[in-house]
Protein backbone atom coordinates (compact mmCIF):
# COMPACT_ATOMS: atom_id res chain seq x y z
CA UNK A 1 0.00 0.00 0.00
CA UNK A 2 1.35 3.67 -0.83
CA UNK A 3 0.62 6.91 0.99
CA UNK A 4 -0.51 9.99 -1.82
CA UNK A 5 2.65 12.06 -1.88
CA UNK A 6 1.34 15.13 -0.68
CA UNK A 7 0.56 13.15 2.75
CA UNK A 8 3.73 11.67 3.09
CA UNK A 9 4.43 10.80 6.82
CA UNK A 10 7.54 12.96 8.59
CA UNK A 11 11.06 11.38 9.35
CA UNK A 12 10.12 8.96 12.29
CA UNK A 13 12.80 8.44 15.29
CA UNK A 14 12.16 4.92 16.76
CA UNK A 15 12.89 6.41 20.15
CA UNK A 16 9.78 5.43 22.21
CA UNK A 17 8.06 3.25 19.54
CA UNK A 18 7.03 0.08 18.84
CA UNK A 19 7.85 0.28 14.92
CA UNK A 20 7.49 -3.31 13.23
CA UNK A 21 10.94 -4.38 12.68
CA UNK A 22 11.22 -6.02 8.06
CA UNK A 23 12.97 -8.78 7.12
CA UNK A 24 14.68 -8.35 3.84
CA UNK A 25 11.55 -11.03 3.14
CA UNK A 26 9.02 -8.40 4.68
CA UNK A 27 10.70 -5.89 2.30
CA UNK A 28 10.82 -7.22 -0.87
CA UNK A 29 7.10 -7.97 -0.76
CA UNK A 30 6.20 -4.44 0.55
CA UNK A 31 8.86 -2.71 -1.87
CA UNK A 32 7.16 -4.72 -5.25
CA UNK A 33 3.55 -3.83 -4.21
CA UNK A 34 4.16 -0.64 -3.77
CA UNK A 35 6.15 -0.29 -6.54
CA UNK A 36 3.17 -1.77 -8.76
CA UNK A 37 1.35 0.99 -7.46
CA UNK A 38 3.54 4.34 -8.23
CA UNK A 39 5.18 5.26 -11.66
CA UNK A 40 8.21 4.39 -12.36
CA UNK A 41 11.01 5.64 -10.04
CA UNK A 42 9.20 6.77 -7.97
CA UNK A 43 10.14 4.83 -4.60
CA UNK A 44 13.74 5.68 -5.97
CA UNK A 45 12.82 9.49 -6.46
CA UNK A 46 11.22 9.62 -2.75
CA UNK A 47 13.95 7.93 -0.44
CA UNK A 48 16.81 10.14 -2.28
CA UNK A 49 14.67 13.49 -1.50
CA UNK A 50 14.04 11.91 1.99
CA UNK A 51 17.92 11.35 2.17
CA UNK A 52 18.85 15.01 1.20
CA UNK A 53 16.54 16.78 2.96
CA UNK A 54 17.50 15.07 5.95
CA UNK A 55 20.93 16.13 5.68
CA UNK A 56 19.80 19.62 4.67
CA UNK A 57 18.29 19.81 7.98
CA UNK A 58 21.30 18.71 9.98
CA UNK A 59 23.66 21.41 7.99
CA UNK A 60 21.42 24.12 8.61
CA UNK A 61 21.10 23.15 11.99
CA UNK A 62 25.01 22.80 12.66
CA UNK A 63 25.93 26.77 13.60
CA UNK A 64 29.83 25.65 13.93
CA UNK A 65 29.95 25.85 10.28
CA UNK A 66 28.45 28.28 7.60
CA UNK A 67 26.19 26.19 5.16
CA UNK A 68 28.37 27.28 2.46
CA UNK A 69 31.26 25.85 3.53
CA UNK A 70 29.77 22.62 3.75
CA UNK A 71 31.26 20.00 1.61
CA UNK A 72 29.36 16.61 1.08
CA UNK A 73 31.27 13.44 -0.27
CA UNK A 74 28.85 10.53 -1.79
CA UNK A 75 30.14 7.11 -2.83
CA UNK A 76 27.11 5.21 -5.03
CA UNK A 77 27.38 1.59 -5.24
CA UNK A 78 26.29 -0.35 -8.68
CA UNK A 79 22.61 -1.50 -7.29
CA UNK A 80 19.67 0.36 -6.37
CA UNK A 81 21.36 1.65 -3.33
CA UNK A 82 23.73 3.75 -5.99
CA UNK A 83 20.61 4.85 -7.10
CA UNK A 84 19.07 6.65 -4.40
CA UNK A 85 22.42 7.86 -3.28
CA UNK A 86 22.34 9.87 -7.21
CA UNK A 87 19.39 11.08 -6.52
CA UNK A 88 20.46 12.44 -2.78
CA UNK A 89 23.41 14.21 -4.10
CA UNK A 90 21.33 15.87 -7.05
CA UNK A 91 18.86 17.07 -4.65
CA UNK A 92 21.77 18.38 -2.38
CA UNK A 93 23.75 19.79 -5.68
CA UNK A 94 20.38 21.98 -6.35
CA UNK A 95 19.78 23.09 -3.07
CA UNK A 96 23.73 24.35 -3.18
CA UNK A 97 25.28 22.72 -1.03
CA UNK A 98 28.72 21.49 -2.42
CA UNK A 99 28.79 17.65 -3.14
CA UNK A 100 31.27 15.37 -4.76
CA UNK A 101 29.47 11.88 -5.85
CA UNK A 102 32.06 8.87 -6.23
CA UNK A 103 30.84 5.79 -8.49
CA UNK A 104 33.52 3.02 -9.02
CA UNK A 105 31.21 0.99 -11.17
CA UNK A 106 28.38 2.03 -13.18
CA UNK A 107 24.92 1.54 -11.68
CA UNK A 108 23.19 -1.33 -13.46
CA UNK A 109 19.49 -1.25 -12.80
CA UNK A 110 16.79 0.74 -14.75
CA UNK A 111 15.87 2.40 -11.75
CA UNK A 112 19.55 3.19 -10.98
CA UNK A 113 19.92 4.23 -14.53
CA UNK A 114 17.37 7.20 -13.89
CA UNK A 115 18.57 7.90 -11.27
CA UNK A 116 22.47 8.33 -13.07
CA UNK A 117 20.98 10.37 -15.83
CA UNK A 118 19.14 12.86 -13.19
CA UNK A 119 22.13 13.54 -11.50
CA UNK A 120 24.38 13.89 -14.94
CA UNK A 121 21.56 16.50 -15.70
CA UNK A 122 21.65 18.63 -12.69
CA UNK A 123 25.37 18.74 -12.64
CA UNK A 124 27.03 16.92 -10.52
CA UNK A 125 30.73 16.05 -10.32
CA UNK A 126 30.63 12.38 -10.87
CA UNK A 127 34.09 10.88 -10.21
CA UNK A 128 35.30 7.17 -10.59
CA UNK A 129 37.94 7.09 -7.64
CA UNK A 130 37.72 8.51 -4.49
CA UNK A 131 40.36 11.27 -3.47
CA UNK A 132 43.20 10.81 -1.51
CA UNK A 133 41.52 12.39 1.94
CA UNK A 134 38.15 13.39 2.77
CA UNK A 135 39.40 15.43 5.42
CA UNK A 136 37.83 18.55 3.48
CA UNK A 137 33.80 17.24 3.49
CA UNK A 138 31.80 17.68 6.28
CA UNK A 139 29.33 14.66 5.87
CA UNK A 140 30.26 11.70 4.21
CA UNK A 141 27.41 9.21 2.62
CA UNK A 142 27.31 5.56 1.96
CA UNK A 143 25.26 4.85 -1.01
CA UNK A 144 27.13 1.82 -2.00
CA UNK A 145 25.07 -0.95 -0.71
CA UNK A 146 21.69 -1.50 0.97
CA UNK A 147 19.57 -4.25 2.12
CA UNK A 148 20.45 -7.89 0.36
CA UNK A 149 24.58 -7.89 0.35
CA UNK A 150 25.04 -11.61 0.18
CA UNK A 151 29.12 -11.56 -0.35
CA UNK A 152 31.81 -9.54 1.85
CA UNK A 153 32.79 -6.17 0.65
CA UNK A 154 35.62 -6.45 -1.87
CA UNK A 155 38.28 -4.35 -3.32
CA UNK A 156 37.28 -0.52 -3.65
CA UNK A 157 34.17 -1.05 -1.92
CA UNK A 158 35.99 -2.30 1.20
CA UNK A 159 38.85 0.23 1.13
CA UNK A 160 36.16 3.32 1.24
CA UNK A 161 33.90 1.45 3.99
CA UNK A 162 37.44 1.41 6.08
CA UNK A 163 37.28 5.44 5.10
CA UNK A 164 34.38 6.48 6.45
CA UNK A 165 34.41 4.32 9.38
CA UNK A 166 37.85 6.00 9.93
CA UNK A 167 35.53 9.38 10.33
CA UNK A 168 33.60 7.97 12.79
CA UNK A 169 35.96 6.26 15.05
CA UNK A 170 37.82 9.61 14.98
CA UNK A 171 34.28 11.20 16.57
CA UNK A 172 35.25 14.07 14.61
CA UNK A 173 32.69 17.09 15.75
CA UNK A 174 32.53 18.08 11.96
CA UNK A 175 29.28 16.80 10.36
CA UNK A 176 29.37 12.40 10.34
CA UNK A 177 28.48 9.66 7.79
CA UNK A 178 25.37 9.07 7.06
CA UNK A 179 24.51 5.37 5.72
CA UNK A 180 21.64 5.11 3.29
CA UNK A 181 18.95 1.88 4.23
CA UNK A 182 21.89 0.47 6.06
CA UNK A 183 25.53 0.71 6.53
CA UNK A 184 26.82 -1.18 3.59
CA UNK A 185 28.07 -4.57 5.08
CA UNK A 186 25.81 -5.35 7.32
CA UNK A 187 22.87 -7.92 7.55
CA UNK A 188 19.57 -5.98 7.56
CA UNK A 189 18.10 -9.54 9.45
CA UNK A 190 20.72 -10.39 11.67
CA UNK A 191 23.12 -7.23 12.63
CA UNK A 192 26.34 -8.72 11.96
CA UNK A 193 28.73 -8.35 8.88
CA UNK A 194 28.21 -9.84 5.96
CA UNK A 195 31.53 -12.14 5.40
CA UNK A 196 32.68 -11.36 9.25
CA UNK A 197 34.96 -14.88 10.46
CA UNK A 198 35.24 -13.38 14.17
CA UNK A 199 35.25 -16.18 16.50
CA UNK A 200 34.47 -15.58 19.96
CA UNK A 201 36.65 -14.01 21.74
CA UNK A 202 39.32 -13.89 18.98
CA UNK A 203 39.90 -10.89 16.69
CA UNK A 204 39.91 -12.03 13.10
CA UNK A 205 37.46 -10.46 11.11
CA UNK A 206 36.77 -11.18 7.46
CA UNK A 207 33.94 -8.73 6.86
CA UNK A 208 34.23 -5.02 5.94
CA UNK A 209 31.12 -2.60 7.02
CA UNK A 210 30.68 0.78 7.24
CA UNK A 211 30.83 2.48 10.49
CA UNK A 212 28.24 4.96 10.35
CA UNK A 213 27.42 7.94 12.77
CA UNK A 214 23.49 8.02 11.52
CA UNK A 215 21.50 5.87 9.38
CA UNK A 216 18.01 6.62 7.37
CA UNK A 217 16.38 3.37 6.46
CA UNK A 218 13.73 2.99 3.69
CA UNK A 219 9.90 2.08 4.29
CA UNK A 220 10.75 0.87 7.70
CA UNK A 221 13.24 -0.25 9.98
CA UNK A 222 15.39 -3.61 10.01
CA UNK A 223 16.26 -5.76 13.24
CA UNK A 224 19.36 -5.82 12.65
CA UNK A 225 20.18 -1.68 13.12
CA UNK A 226 19.18 -2.96 16.62
CA UNK A 227 20.93 -6.14 17.90
CA UNK A 228 24.53 -7.79 17.35
CA UNK A 229 27.23 -5.54 15.53
CA UNK A 230 24.24 -3.54 14.01
CA UNK A 231 23.91 -0.90 16.75
CA UNK A 232 27.33 0.63 16.68
CA UNK A 233 27.88 0.39 12.84
CA UNK A 234 24.21 1.95 12.15
CA UNK A 235 24.47 4.92 14.55
CA UNK A 236 21.59 7.41 15.02
CA UNK A 237 18.80 5.47 12.97
CA UNK A 238 15.73 7.51 11.47
CA UNK A 239 12.67 5.68 9.14
CA UNK A 240 11.92 7.21 6.08
CA UNK A 241 8.61 5.48 5.07
CA UNK A 242 8.42 6.83 1.53
CA UNK A 243 4.84 6.50 1.05
CA UNK A 244 4.74 2.69 1.87
CA UNK A 245 2.74 1.55 4.92
CA UNK A 246 4.73 -1.17 6.70
CA UNK A 247 2.20 -0.54 10.11
CA UNK A 248 0.81 -3.85 9.55
CA UNK A 249 2.07 -6.40 12.58
CA UNK A 250 4.59 -8.16 11.52
CA UNK A 251 6.48 -10.97 13.84
CA UNK A 252 9.38 -8.62 15.18
CA UNK A 253 9.17 -5.26 17.24
CA UNK A 254 10.95 -2.54 18.48
CA UNK A 255 10.61 -2.55 22.33
CA UNK A 256 9.00 0.49 23.83
CA UNK A 257 6.46 1.08 27.00
CA UNK A 258 3.37 0.76 24.64
CA UNK A 259 3.84 -2.94 24.39
CA UNK A 260 3.93 -3.44 28.27
CA UNK A 261 2.28 -0.37 29.69
CA UNK A 262 -0.99 -1.48 30.13
CA UNK A 263 -0.34 -4.25 32.28
CA UNK A 264 1.62 -2.45 34.60
CA UNK A 265 -0.44 -2.47 38.09
CA UNK A 266 -2.07 0.88 38.93
CA UNK A 267 -1.27 2.33 42.70
CA UNK A 268 -4.62 3.20 44.01
CA UNK A 269 -5.37 4.43 47.44
CA UNK A 270 -7.00 1.44 48.48
CA UNK A 271 -3.57 -0.91 48.18
CA UNK A 272 -1.43 -2.71 50.40
CA UNK A 273 1.90 -4.85 49.96
CA UNK A 274 -0.21 -8.20 49.17
CA UNK A 275 -1.61 -6.35 46.38
CA UNK A 276 1.74 -6.01 44.25
CA UNK A 277 3.23 -9.75 45.09
CA UNK A 278 6.17 -11.50 46.98
CA UNK A 279 9.03 -12.58 45.14
CA UNK A 280 11.41 -15.32 46.13
CA UNK A 281 14.63 -14.73 44.81
CA UNK A 282 16.54 -18.37 45.02
CA UNK A 283 20.15 -18.92 44.85
CA UNK A 284 23.11 -17.93 46.96
CA UNK A 285 25.46 -20.72 47.95
CA UNK A 286 27.65 -20.80 50.31
CA UNK A 287 30.07 -17.70 49.51
CA UNK A 288 27.85 -16.39 46.37
CA UNK A 289 25.17 -14.33 48.47
CA UNK A 290 25.72 -11.34 46.31
CA UNK A 291 23.71 -12.39 43.30
CA UNK A 292 21.10 -12.53 44.91
CA UNK A 293 21.18 -10.22 47.12
CA UNK A 294 21.78 -7.74 43.99
CA UNK A 295 18.66 -8.97 42.59
CA UNK A 296 16.15 -8.91 45.49
CA UNK A 297 17.13 -5.32 45.72
CA UNK A 298 16.20 -4.49 42.91
CA UNK A 299 13.16 -6.44 43.13
CA UNK A 300 12.31 -4.23 45.95
CA UNK A 301 12.90 -0.56 43.78
CA UNK A 302 10.76 -2.34 41.50
CA UNK A 303 7.91 -2.19 43.42
CA UNK A 304 7.55 -5.53 44.34
CA UNK A 305 5.31 -6.00 47.79
CA UNK A 306 7.46 -7.96 49.23
CA UNK A 307 11.05 -9.34 48.83
CA UNK A 308 12.19 -12.77 50.18
CA UNK A 309 15.77 -13.99 49.71
CA UNK A 310 15.89 -18.01 49.67
CA UNK A 311 19.78 -19.15 50.75
CA UNK A 312 21.05 -22.26 49.61
CA UNK A 313 24.24 -21.65 51.42
CA UNK A 314 26.04 -21.66 54.98
CA UNK A 315 27.27 -18.40 56.57
CA UNK A 316 24.65 -16.13 55.07
CA UNK A 317 23.83 -12.93 56.68
CA UNK A 318 21.06 -12.60 58.65
CA UNK A 319 19.46 -9.65 56.97
CA UNK A 320 20.98 -7.04 54.44
CA UNK A 321 21.98 -3.72 56.38
CA UNK A 322 21.17 -1.14 53.35
CA UNK A 323 17.65 -3.46 53.25
CA UNK A 324 16.60 -4.72 56.30
CA UNK A 325 13.55 -4.95 54.55
CA UNK A 326 14.55 -8.17 52.42
CA UNK A 327 13.74 -10.79 54.21
CA UNK A 328 16.67 -13.70 54.48
CA UNK A 329 15.77 -17.25 54.91
CA UNK A 330 17.42 -20.63 54.73
CA UNK A 331 15.80 -22.00 51.34
CA UNK A 332 14.58 -24.93 53.81
CA UNK A 333 12.04 -22.38 56.05
CA UNK A 334 10.53 -20.62 53.09
CA UNK A 335 7.70 -21.91 51.95
CA UNK A 336 8.10 -21.31 47.91
CA UNK A 337 4.63 -22.71 46.60
CA UNK A 338 3.06 -19.80 49.03
CA UNK A 339 4.96 -16.98 47.03
CA UNK A 340 3.54 -15.07 43.66
CA UNK A 341 6.71 -15.45 41.59
CA UNK A 342 10.14 -16.95 41.59
CA UNK A 343 13.50 -15.63 40.43
CA UNK A 344 16.12 -18.91 40.58
CA UNK A 345 19.41 -19.08 39.69
CA UNK A 346 21.52 -15.96 41.15
CA UNK A 347 24.57 -17.44 42.41
CA UNK A 348 23.07 -21.04 43.10
CA UNK A 349 26.26 -23.05 42.30
CA UNK A 350 26.22 -26.76 40.42
CA UNK A 351 26.43 -28.79 43.53
CA UNK A 352 23.69 -31.21 43.56
CA UNK A 353 21.69 -29.13 46.32
CA UNK A 354 21.23 -26.58 43.39
CA UNK A 355 19.59 -29.99 41.36
CA UNK A 356 17.51 -30.80 43.60
CA UNK A 357 15.95 -27.33 44.28
CA UNK A 358 15.59 -26.89 40.53
CA UNK A 359 13.47 -30.20 40.45
CA UNK A 360 11.67 -29.12 43.96
CA UNK A 361 10.40 -25.60 42.46
CA UNK A 362 9.95 -26.40 38.96
CA UNK A 363 6.29 -28.35 39.81
CA UNK A 364 5.39 -25.32 41.88
CA UNK A 365 2.19 -23.55 40.19
CA UNK A 366 4.06 -20.46 40.57
CA UNK A 367 5.28 -17.86 37.84
CA UNK A 368 9.68 -18.79 37.26
CA UNK A 369 12.14 -17.07 36.08
CA UNK A 370 15.12 -18.55 35.39
CA UNK A 371 19.06 -17.17 35.39
CA UNK A 372 22.92 -18.09 35.43
CA UNK A 373 23.67 -21.05 37.22
CA UNK A 374 20.12 -22.38 37.17
CA UNK A 375 20.20 -22.24 33.05
CA UNK A 376 23.72 -24.16 33.20
CA UNK A 377 22.15 -26.96 35.31
CA UNK A 378 18.92 -26.86 32.80
CA UNK A 379 21.90 -27.33 29.92
CA UNK A 380 23.67 -30.30 31.66
CA UNK A 381 20.41 -31.74 32.82
CA UNK A 382 18.09 -33.39 30.29
CA UNK A 383 15.06 -34.07 33.14
CA UNK A 384 15.43 -30.58 33.89
CA UNK A 385 14.84 -29.25 30.70
CA UNK A 386 12.14 -31.27 29.92
CA UNK A 387 10.30 -30.19 33.43
CA UNK A 388 10.92 -26.63 31.71
CA UNK A 389 9.57 -27.67 28.67
CA UNK A 390 6.46 -29.41 30.44
CA UNK A 391 5.73 -26.11 32.27
CA UNK A 392 5.31 -24.22 29.19
CA UNK A 393 3.65 -26.56 27.01
CA UNK A 394 0.89 -26.99 30.48
CA UNK A 395 0.79 -23.58 29.78
CA UNK A 396 3.20 -22.28 32.45
CA UNK A 397 5.98 -20.72 30.72
CA UNK A 398 8.88 -20.24 32.46
CA UNK A 399 11.28 -17.01 32.01
CA UNK A 400 14.96 -18.25 30.88
CA UNK A 401 17.53 -15.23 30.44
CA UNK A 402 20.39 -16.31 29.21
CA UNK A 403 23.48 -14.22 27.67
CA UNK A 404 25.31 -15.72 25.04
CA UNK A 405 27.23 -18.34 26.53
CA UNK A 406 24.64 -19.67 28.21
CA UNK A 407 22.33 -19.73 25.43
CA UNK A 408 25.02 -22.18 23.14
CA UNK A 409 25.04 -24.27 26.10
CA UNK A 410 21.07 -24.69 26.18
CA UNK A 411 20.96 -25.21 22.18
CA UNK A 412 24.49 -27.42 22.16
CA UNK A 413 26.03 -24.67 19.81
CA UNK A 414 28.66 -22.12 20.78
CA UNK A 415 28.57 -18.61 21.27
CA UNK A 416 29.63 -17.79 17.96
CA UNK A 417 27.05 -19.16 16.36
CA UNK A 418 24.76 -17.57 18.54
CA UNK A 419 25.45 -14.18 18.25
CA UNK A 420 25.47 -14.53 14.42
CA UNK A 421 21.67 -15.04 14.11
CA UNK A 422 20.39 -13.64 17.82
CA UNK A 423 17.13 -13.75 16.27
CA UNK A 424 16.89 -17.40 15.45
CA UNK A 425 18.77 -18.34 18.71
CA UNK A 426 15.95 -17.08 20.50
CA UNK A 427 12.97 -18.19 18.73
CA UNK A 428 15.01 -21.48 18.66
CA UNK A 429 15.05 -21.40 22.71
CA UNK A 430 11.83 -20.36 23.11
CA UNK A 431 10.45 -22.87 20.83
CA UNK A 432 12.70 -26.16 22.39
CA UNK A 433 11.40 -24.66 25.74
CA UNK A 434 7.95 -23.26 25.38
CA UNK A 435 9.15 -20.34 27.54
CA UNK A 436 9.87 -16.74 27.06
CA UNK A 437 13.46 -16.02 26.14
CA UNK A 438 15.63 -12.90 26.86
CA UNK A 439 18.80 -13.48 24.87
CA UNK A 440 20.69 -10.71 26.67
CA UNK A 441 23.15 -8.87 24.83
CA UNK A 442 23.86 -5.67 22.71
CA UNK A 443 19.45 -5.19 21.19
CA UNK A 444 18.64 -8.02 24.14
CA UNK A 445 15.91 -9.87 22.04
CA UNK A 446 12.87 -10.96 23.82
CA UNK A 447 10.86 -14.33 22.61
CA UNK A 448 7.60 -15.75 23.12
CA UNK A 449 6.77 -19.48 22.64
CA UNK A 450 3.56 -18.11 20.30
CA UNK A 451 5.72 -16.25 17.64
CA UNK A 452 6.22 -12.70 19.41
CA UNK A 453 9.47 -11.19 19.05
CA UNK A 454 10.87 -7.93 20.05
CA UNK A 455 14.29 -6.17 20.69
CA UNK A 456 15.33 -4.01 23.12
CA UNK A 457 16.70 -0.38 22.13
CA UNK A 458 17.97 0.39 25.69
CA UNK A 459 21.39 -0.09 27.37
CA UNK A 460 24.76 0.92 26.35
CA UNK A 461 28.39 -0.18 27.19
CA UNK A 462 27.45 0.50 31.35
CA UNK A 463 25.93 -2.81 31.53
CA UNK A 464 28.89 -4.95 30.80
CA UNK A 465 30.03 -5.25 34.33
CA UNK A 466 29.35 -7.95 36.84
CA UNK A 467 26.06 -8.17 38.33
CA UNK A 468 23.72 -6.23 35.90
CA UNK A 469 22.61 -9.76 34.90
CA UNK A 470 21.32 -10.27 38.84
CA UNK A 471 19.42 -6.75 39.14
CA UNK A 472 17.78 -7.41 35.55
CA UNK A 473 16.33 -10.89 37.16
CA UNK A 474 15.17 -9.52 39.58
CA UNK A 475 13.70 -6.57 38.00
CA UNK A 476 11.53 -9.09 35.97
CA UNK A 477 10.81 -10.84 38.86
CA UNK A 478 9.56 -8.13 40.32
CA UNK A 479 7.21 -7.55 37.60
CA UNK A 480 6.20 -11.54 37.52
CA UNK A 481 4.90 -10.66 41.16
CA UNK A 482 2.90 -8.13 40.35
CA UNK A 483 1.20 -10.40 37.66
CA UNK A 484 2.25 -9.19 34.76
CA UNK A 485 2.26 -11.87 31.97
CA UNK A 486 5.29 -13.58 31.58
CA UNK A 487 5.98 -11.58 27.99
CA UNK A 488 5.18 -8.23 29.23
CA UNK A 489 7.38 -8.74 32.41
CA UNK A 490 10.43 -9.65 29.61
CA UNK A 491 9.69 -6.45 28.04
CA UNK A 492 9.08 -4.03 31.12
CA UNK A 493 11.80 -5.39 32.74
CA UNK A 494 14.68 -5.33 29.60
CA UNK A 495 13.69 -1.53 28.72
CA UNK A 496 13.70 -0.36 31.99
CA UNK A 497 16.94 -2.06 33.08
CA UNK A 498 18.50 -0.38 29.57
CA UNK A 499 17.09 2.82 29.93
CA UNK A 500 18.24 2.88 33.60
CA UNK A 501 22.20 2.77 32.40
CA UNK A 502 21.48 5.03 29.63
CA UNK A 503 19.77 7.66 31.99
CA UNK A 504 22.85 7.38 34.24
CA UNK A 505 24.99 7.81 31.75
CA UNK A 506 23.68 10.57 30.19
CA UNK A 507 24.25 11.75 33.77
CA UNK A 508 28.34 11.02 33.72
CA UNK A 509 27.89 8.18 36.00
CA UNK A 510 28.78 5.88 32.65
CA UNK A 511 29.16 3.83 30.61
CA UNK A 512 32.93 3.55 32.25
CA UNK A 513 32.49 2.45 36.31
CA UNK A 514 28.79 2.19 36.55
CA UNK A 515 28.04 -0.99 39.06
CA UNK A 516 25.35 -2.82 39.08
CA UNK A 517 23.70 -1.91 42.62
CA UNK A 518 23.02 1.78 41.01
CA UNK A 519 21.12 0.48 38.32
CA UNK A 520 17.99 0.02 40.82
CA UNK A 521 17.40 3.21 42.10
CA UNK A 522 17.72 4.68 38.68
CA UNK A 523 15.20 1.97 37.59
CA UNK A 524 12.41 3.15 40.27
CA UNK A 525 12.81 6.70 39.59
CA UNK A 526 12.18 5.69 35.68
CA UNK A 527 9.37 3.51 36.52
CA UNK A 528 7.46 6.48 38.38
CA UNK A 529 8.47 8.70 36.35
CA UNK A 530 7.04 7.14 33.01
CA UNK A 531 4.41 5.15 34.37
CA UNK A 532 3.02 6.63 37.73
CA UNK A 533 3.45 10.23 37.62
CA UNK A 534 1.56 12.28 40.51
CA UNK A 535 -2.01 13.44 40.19
CA UNK A 536 -2.94 16.68 39.12
CA UNK A 537 -3.82 18.93 41.79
Amino acid sequence: MTVPESTLPTLISPRNRALPLLTLTDLRILETQAAAAVPAHTLMSRAGKAAASYLQERITRDTSTEKSKHKVWVVAGPGNNGGDALIMAAELHQAGIAVDLCMPLEVKPDDARWALDTARAAGVAITSTPPASLESYTWLVDGMFGIGLTRPLEGIFATIARQLSQRTKAKSRRGGVLALDTPSGLDSDTGTVVGDGREQGGDRSDGAAVHATHTITFIGAKPGLFTAQGRDLAGTVTVAPIGVDSTRRTAVQLNAPELFAAFLPPRDFATNKGTFGSLAVVGGDTGMCGAPILASRAALYTGAGKVHVALLGDGAPPYDPPHPELMLHAIDDLPLDKMDALAVGCGMGLRDRATRVMHDVLPLDVPKLFDADALNLISTDPSLAAEVTARGVQGDPCVLTPHPLEAARLLGTDAASVQRDRLAAARALAARFAGVVVLKGTGTIIAAPDGRVAINPTGNAALATGGTGDVLGGIIGALLAQHLPRYEAALAGVYLHGLAADTLSAQGHGPAGLTAGELAPMVRTLLNRLFYPPAAE
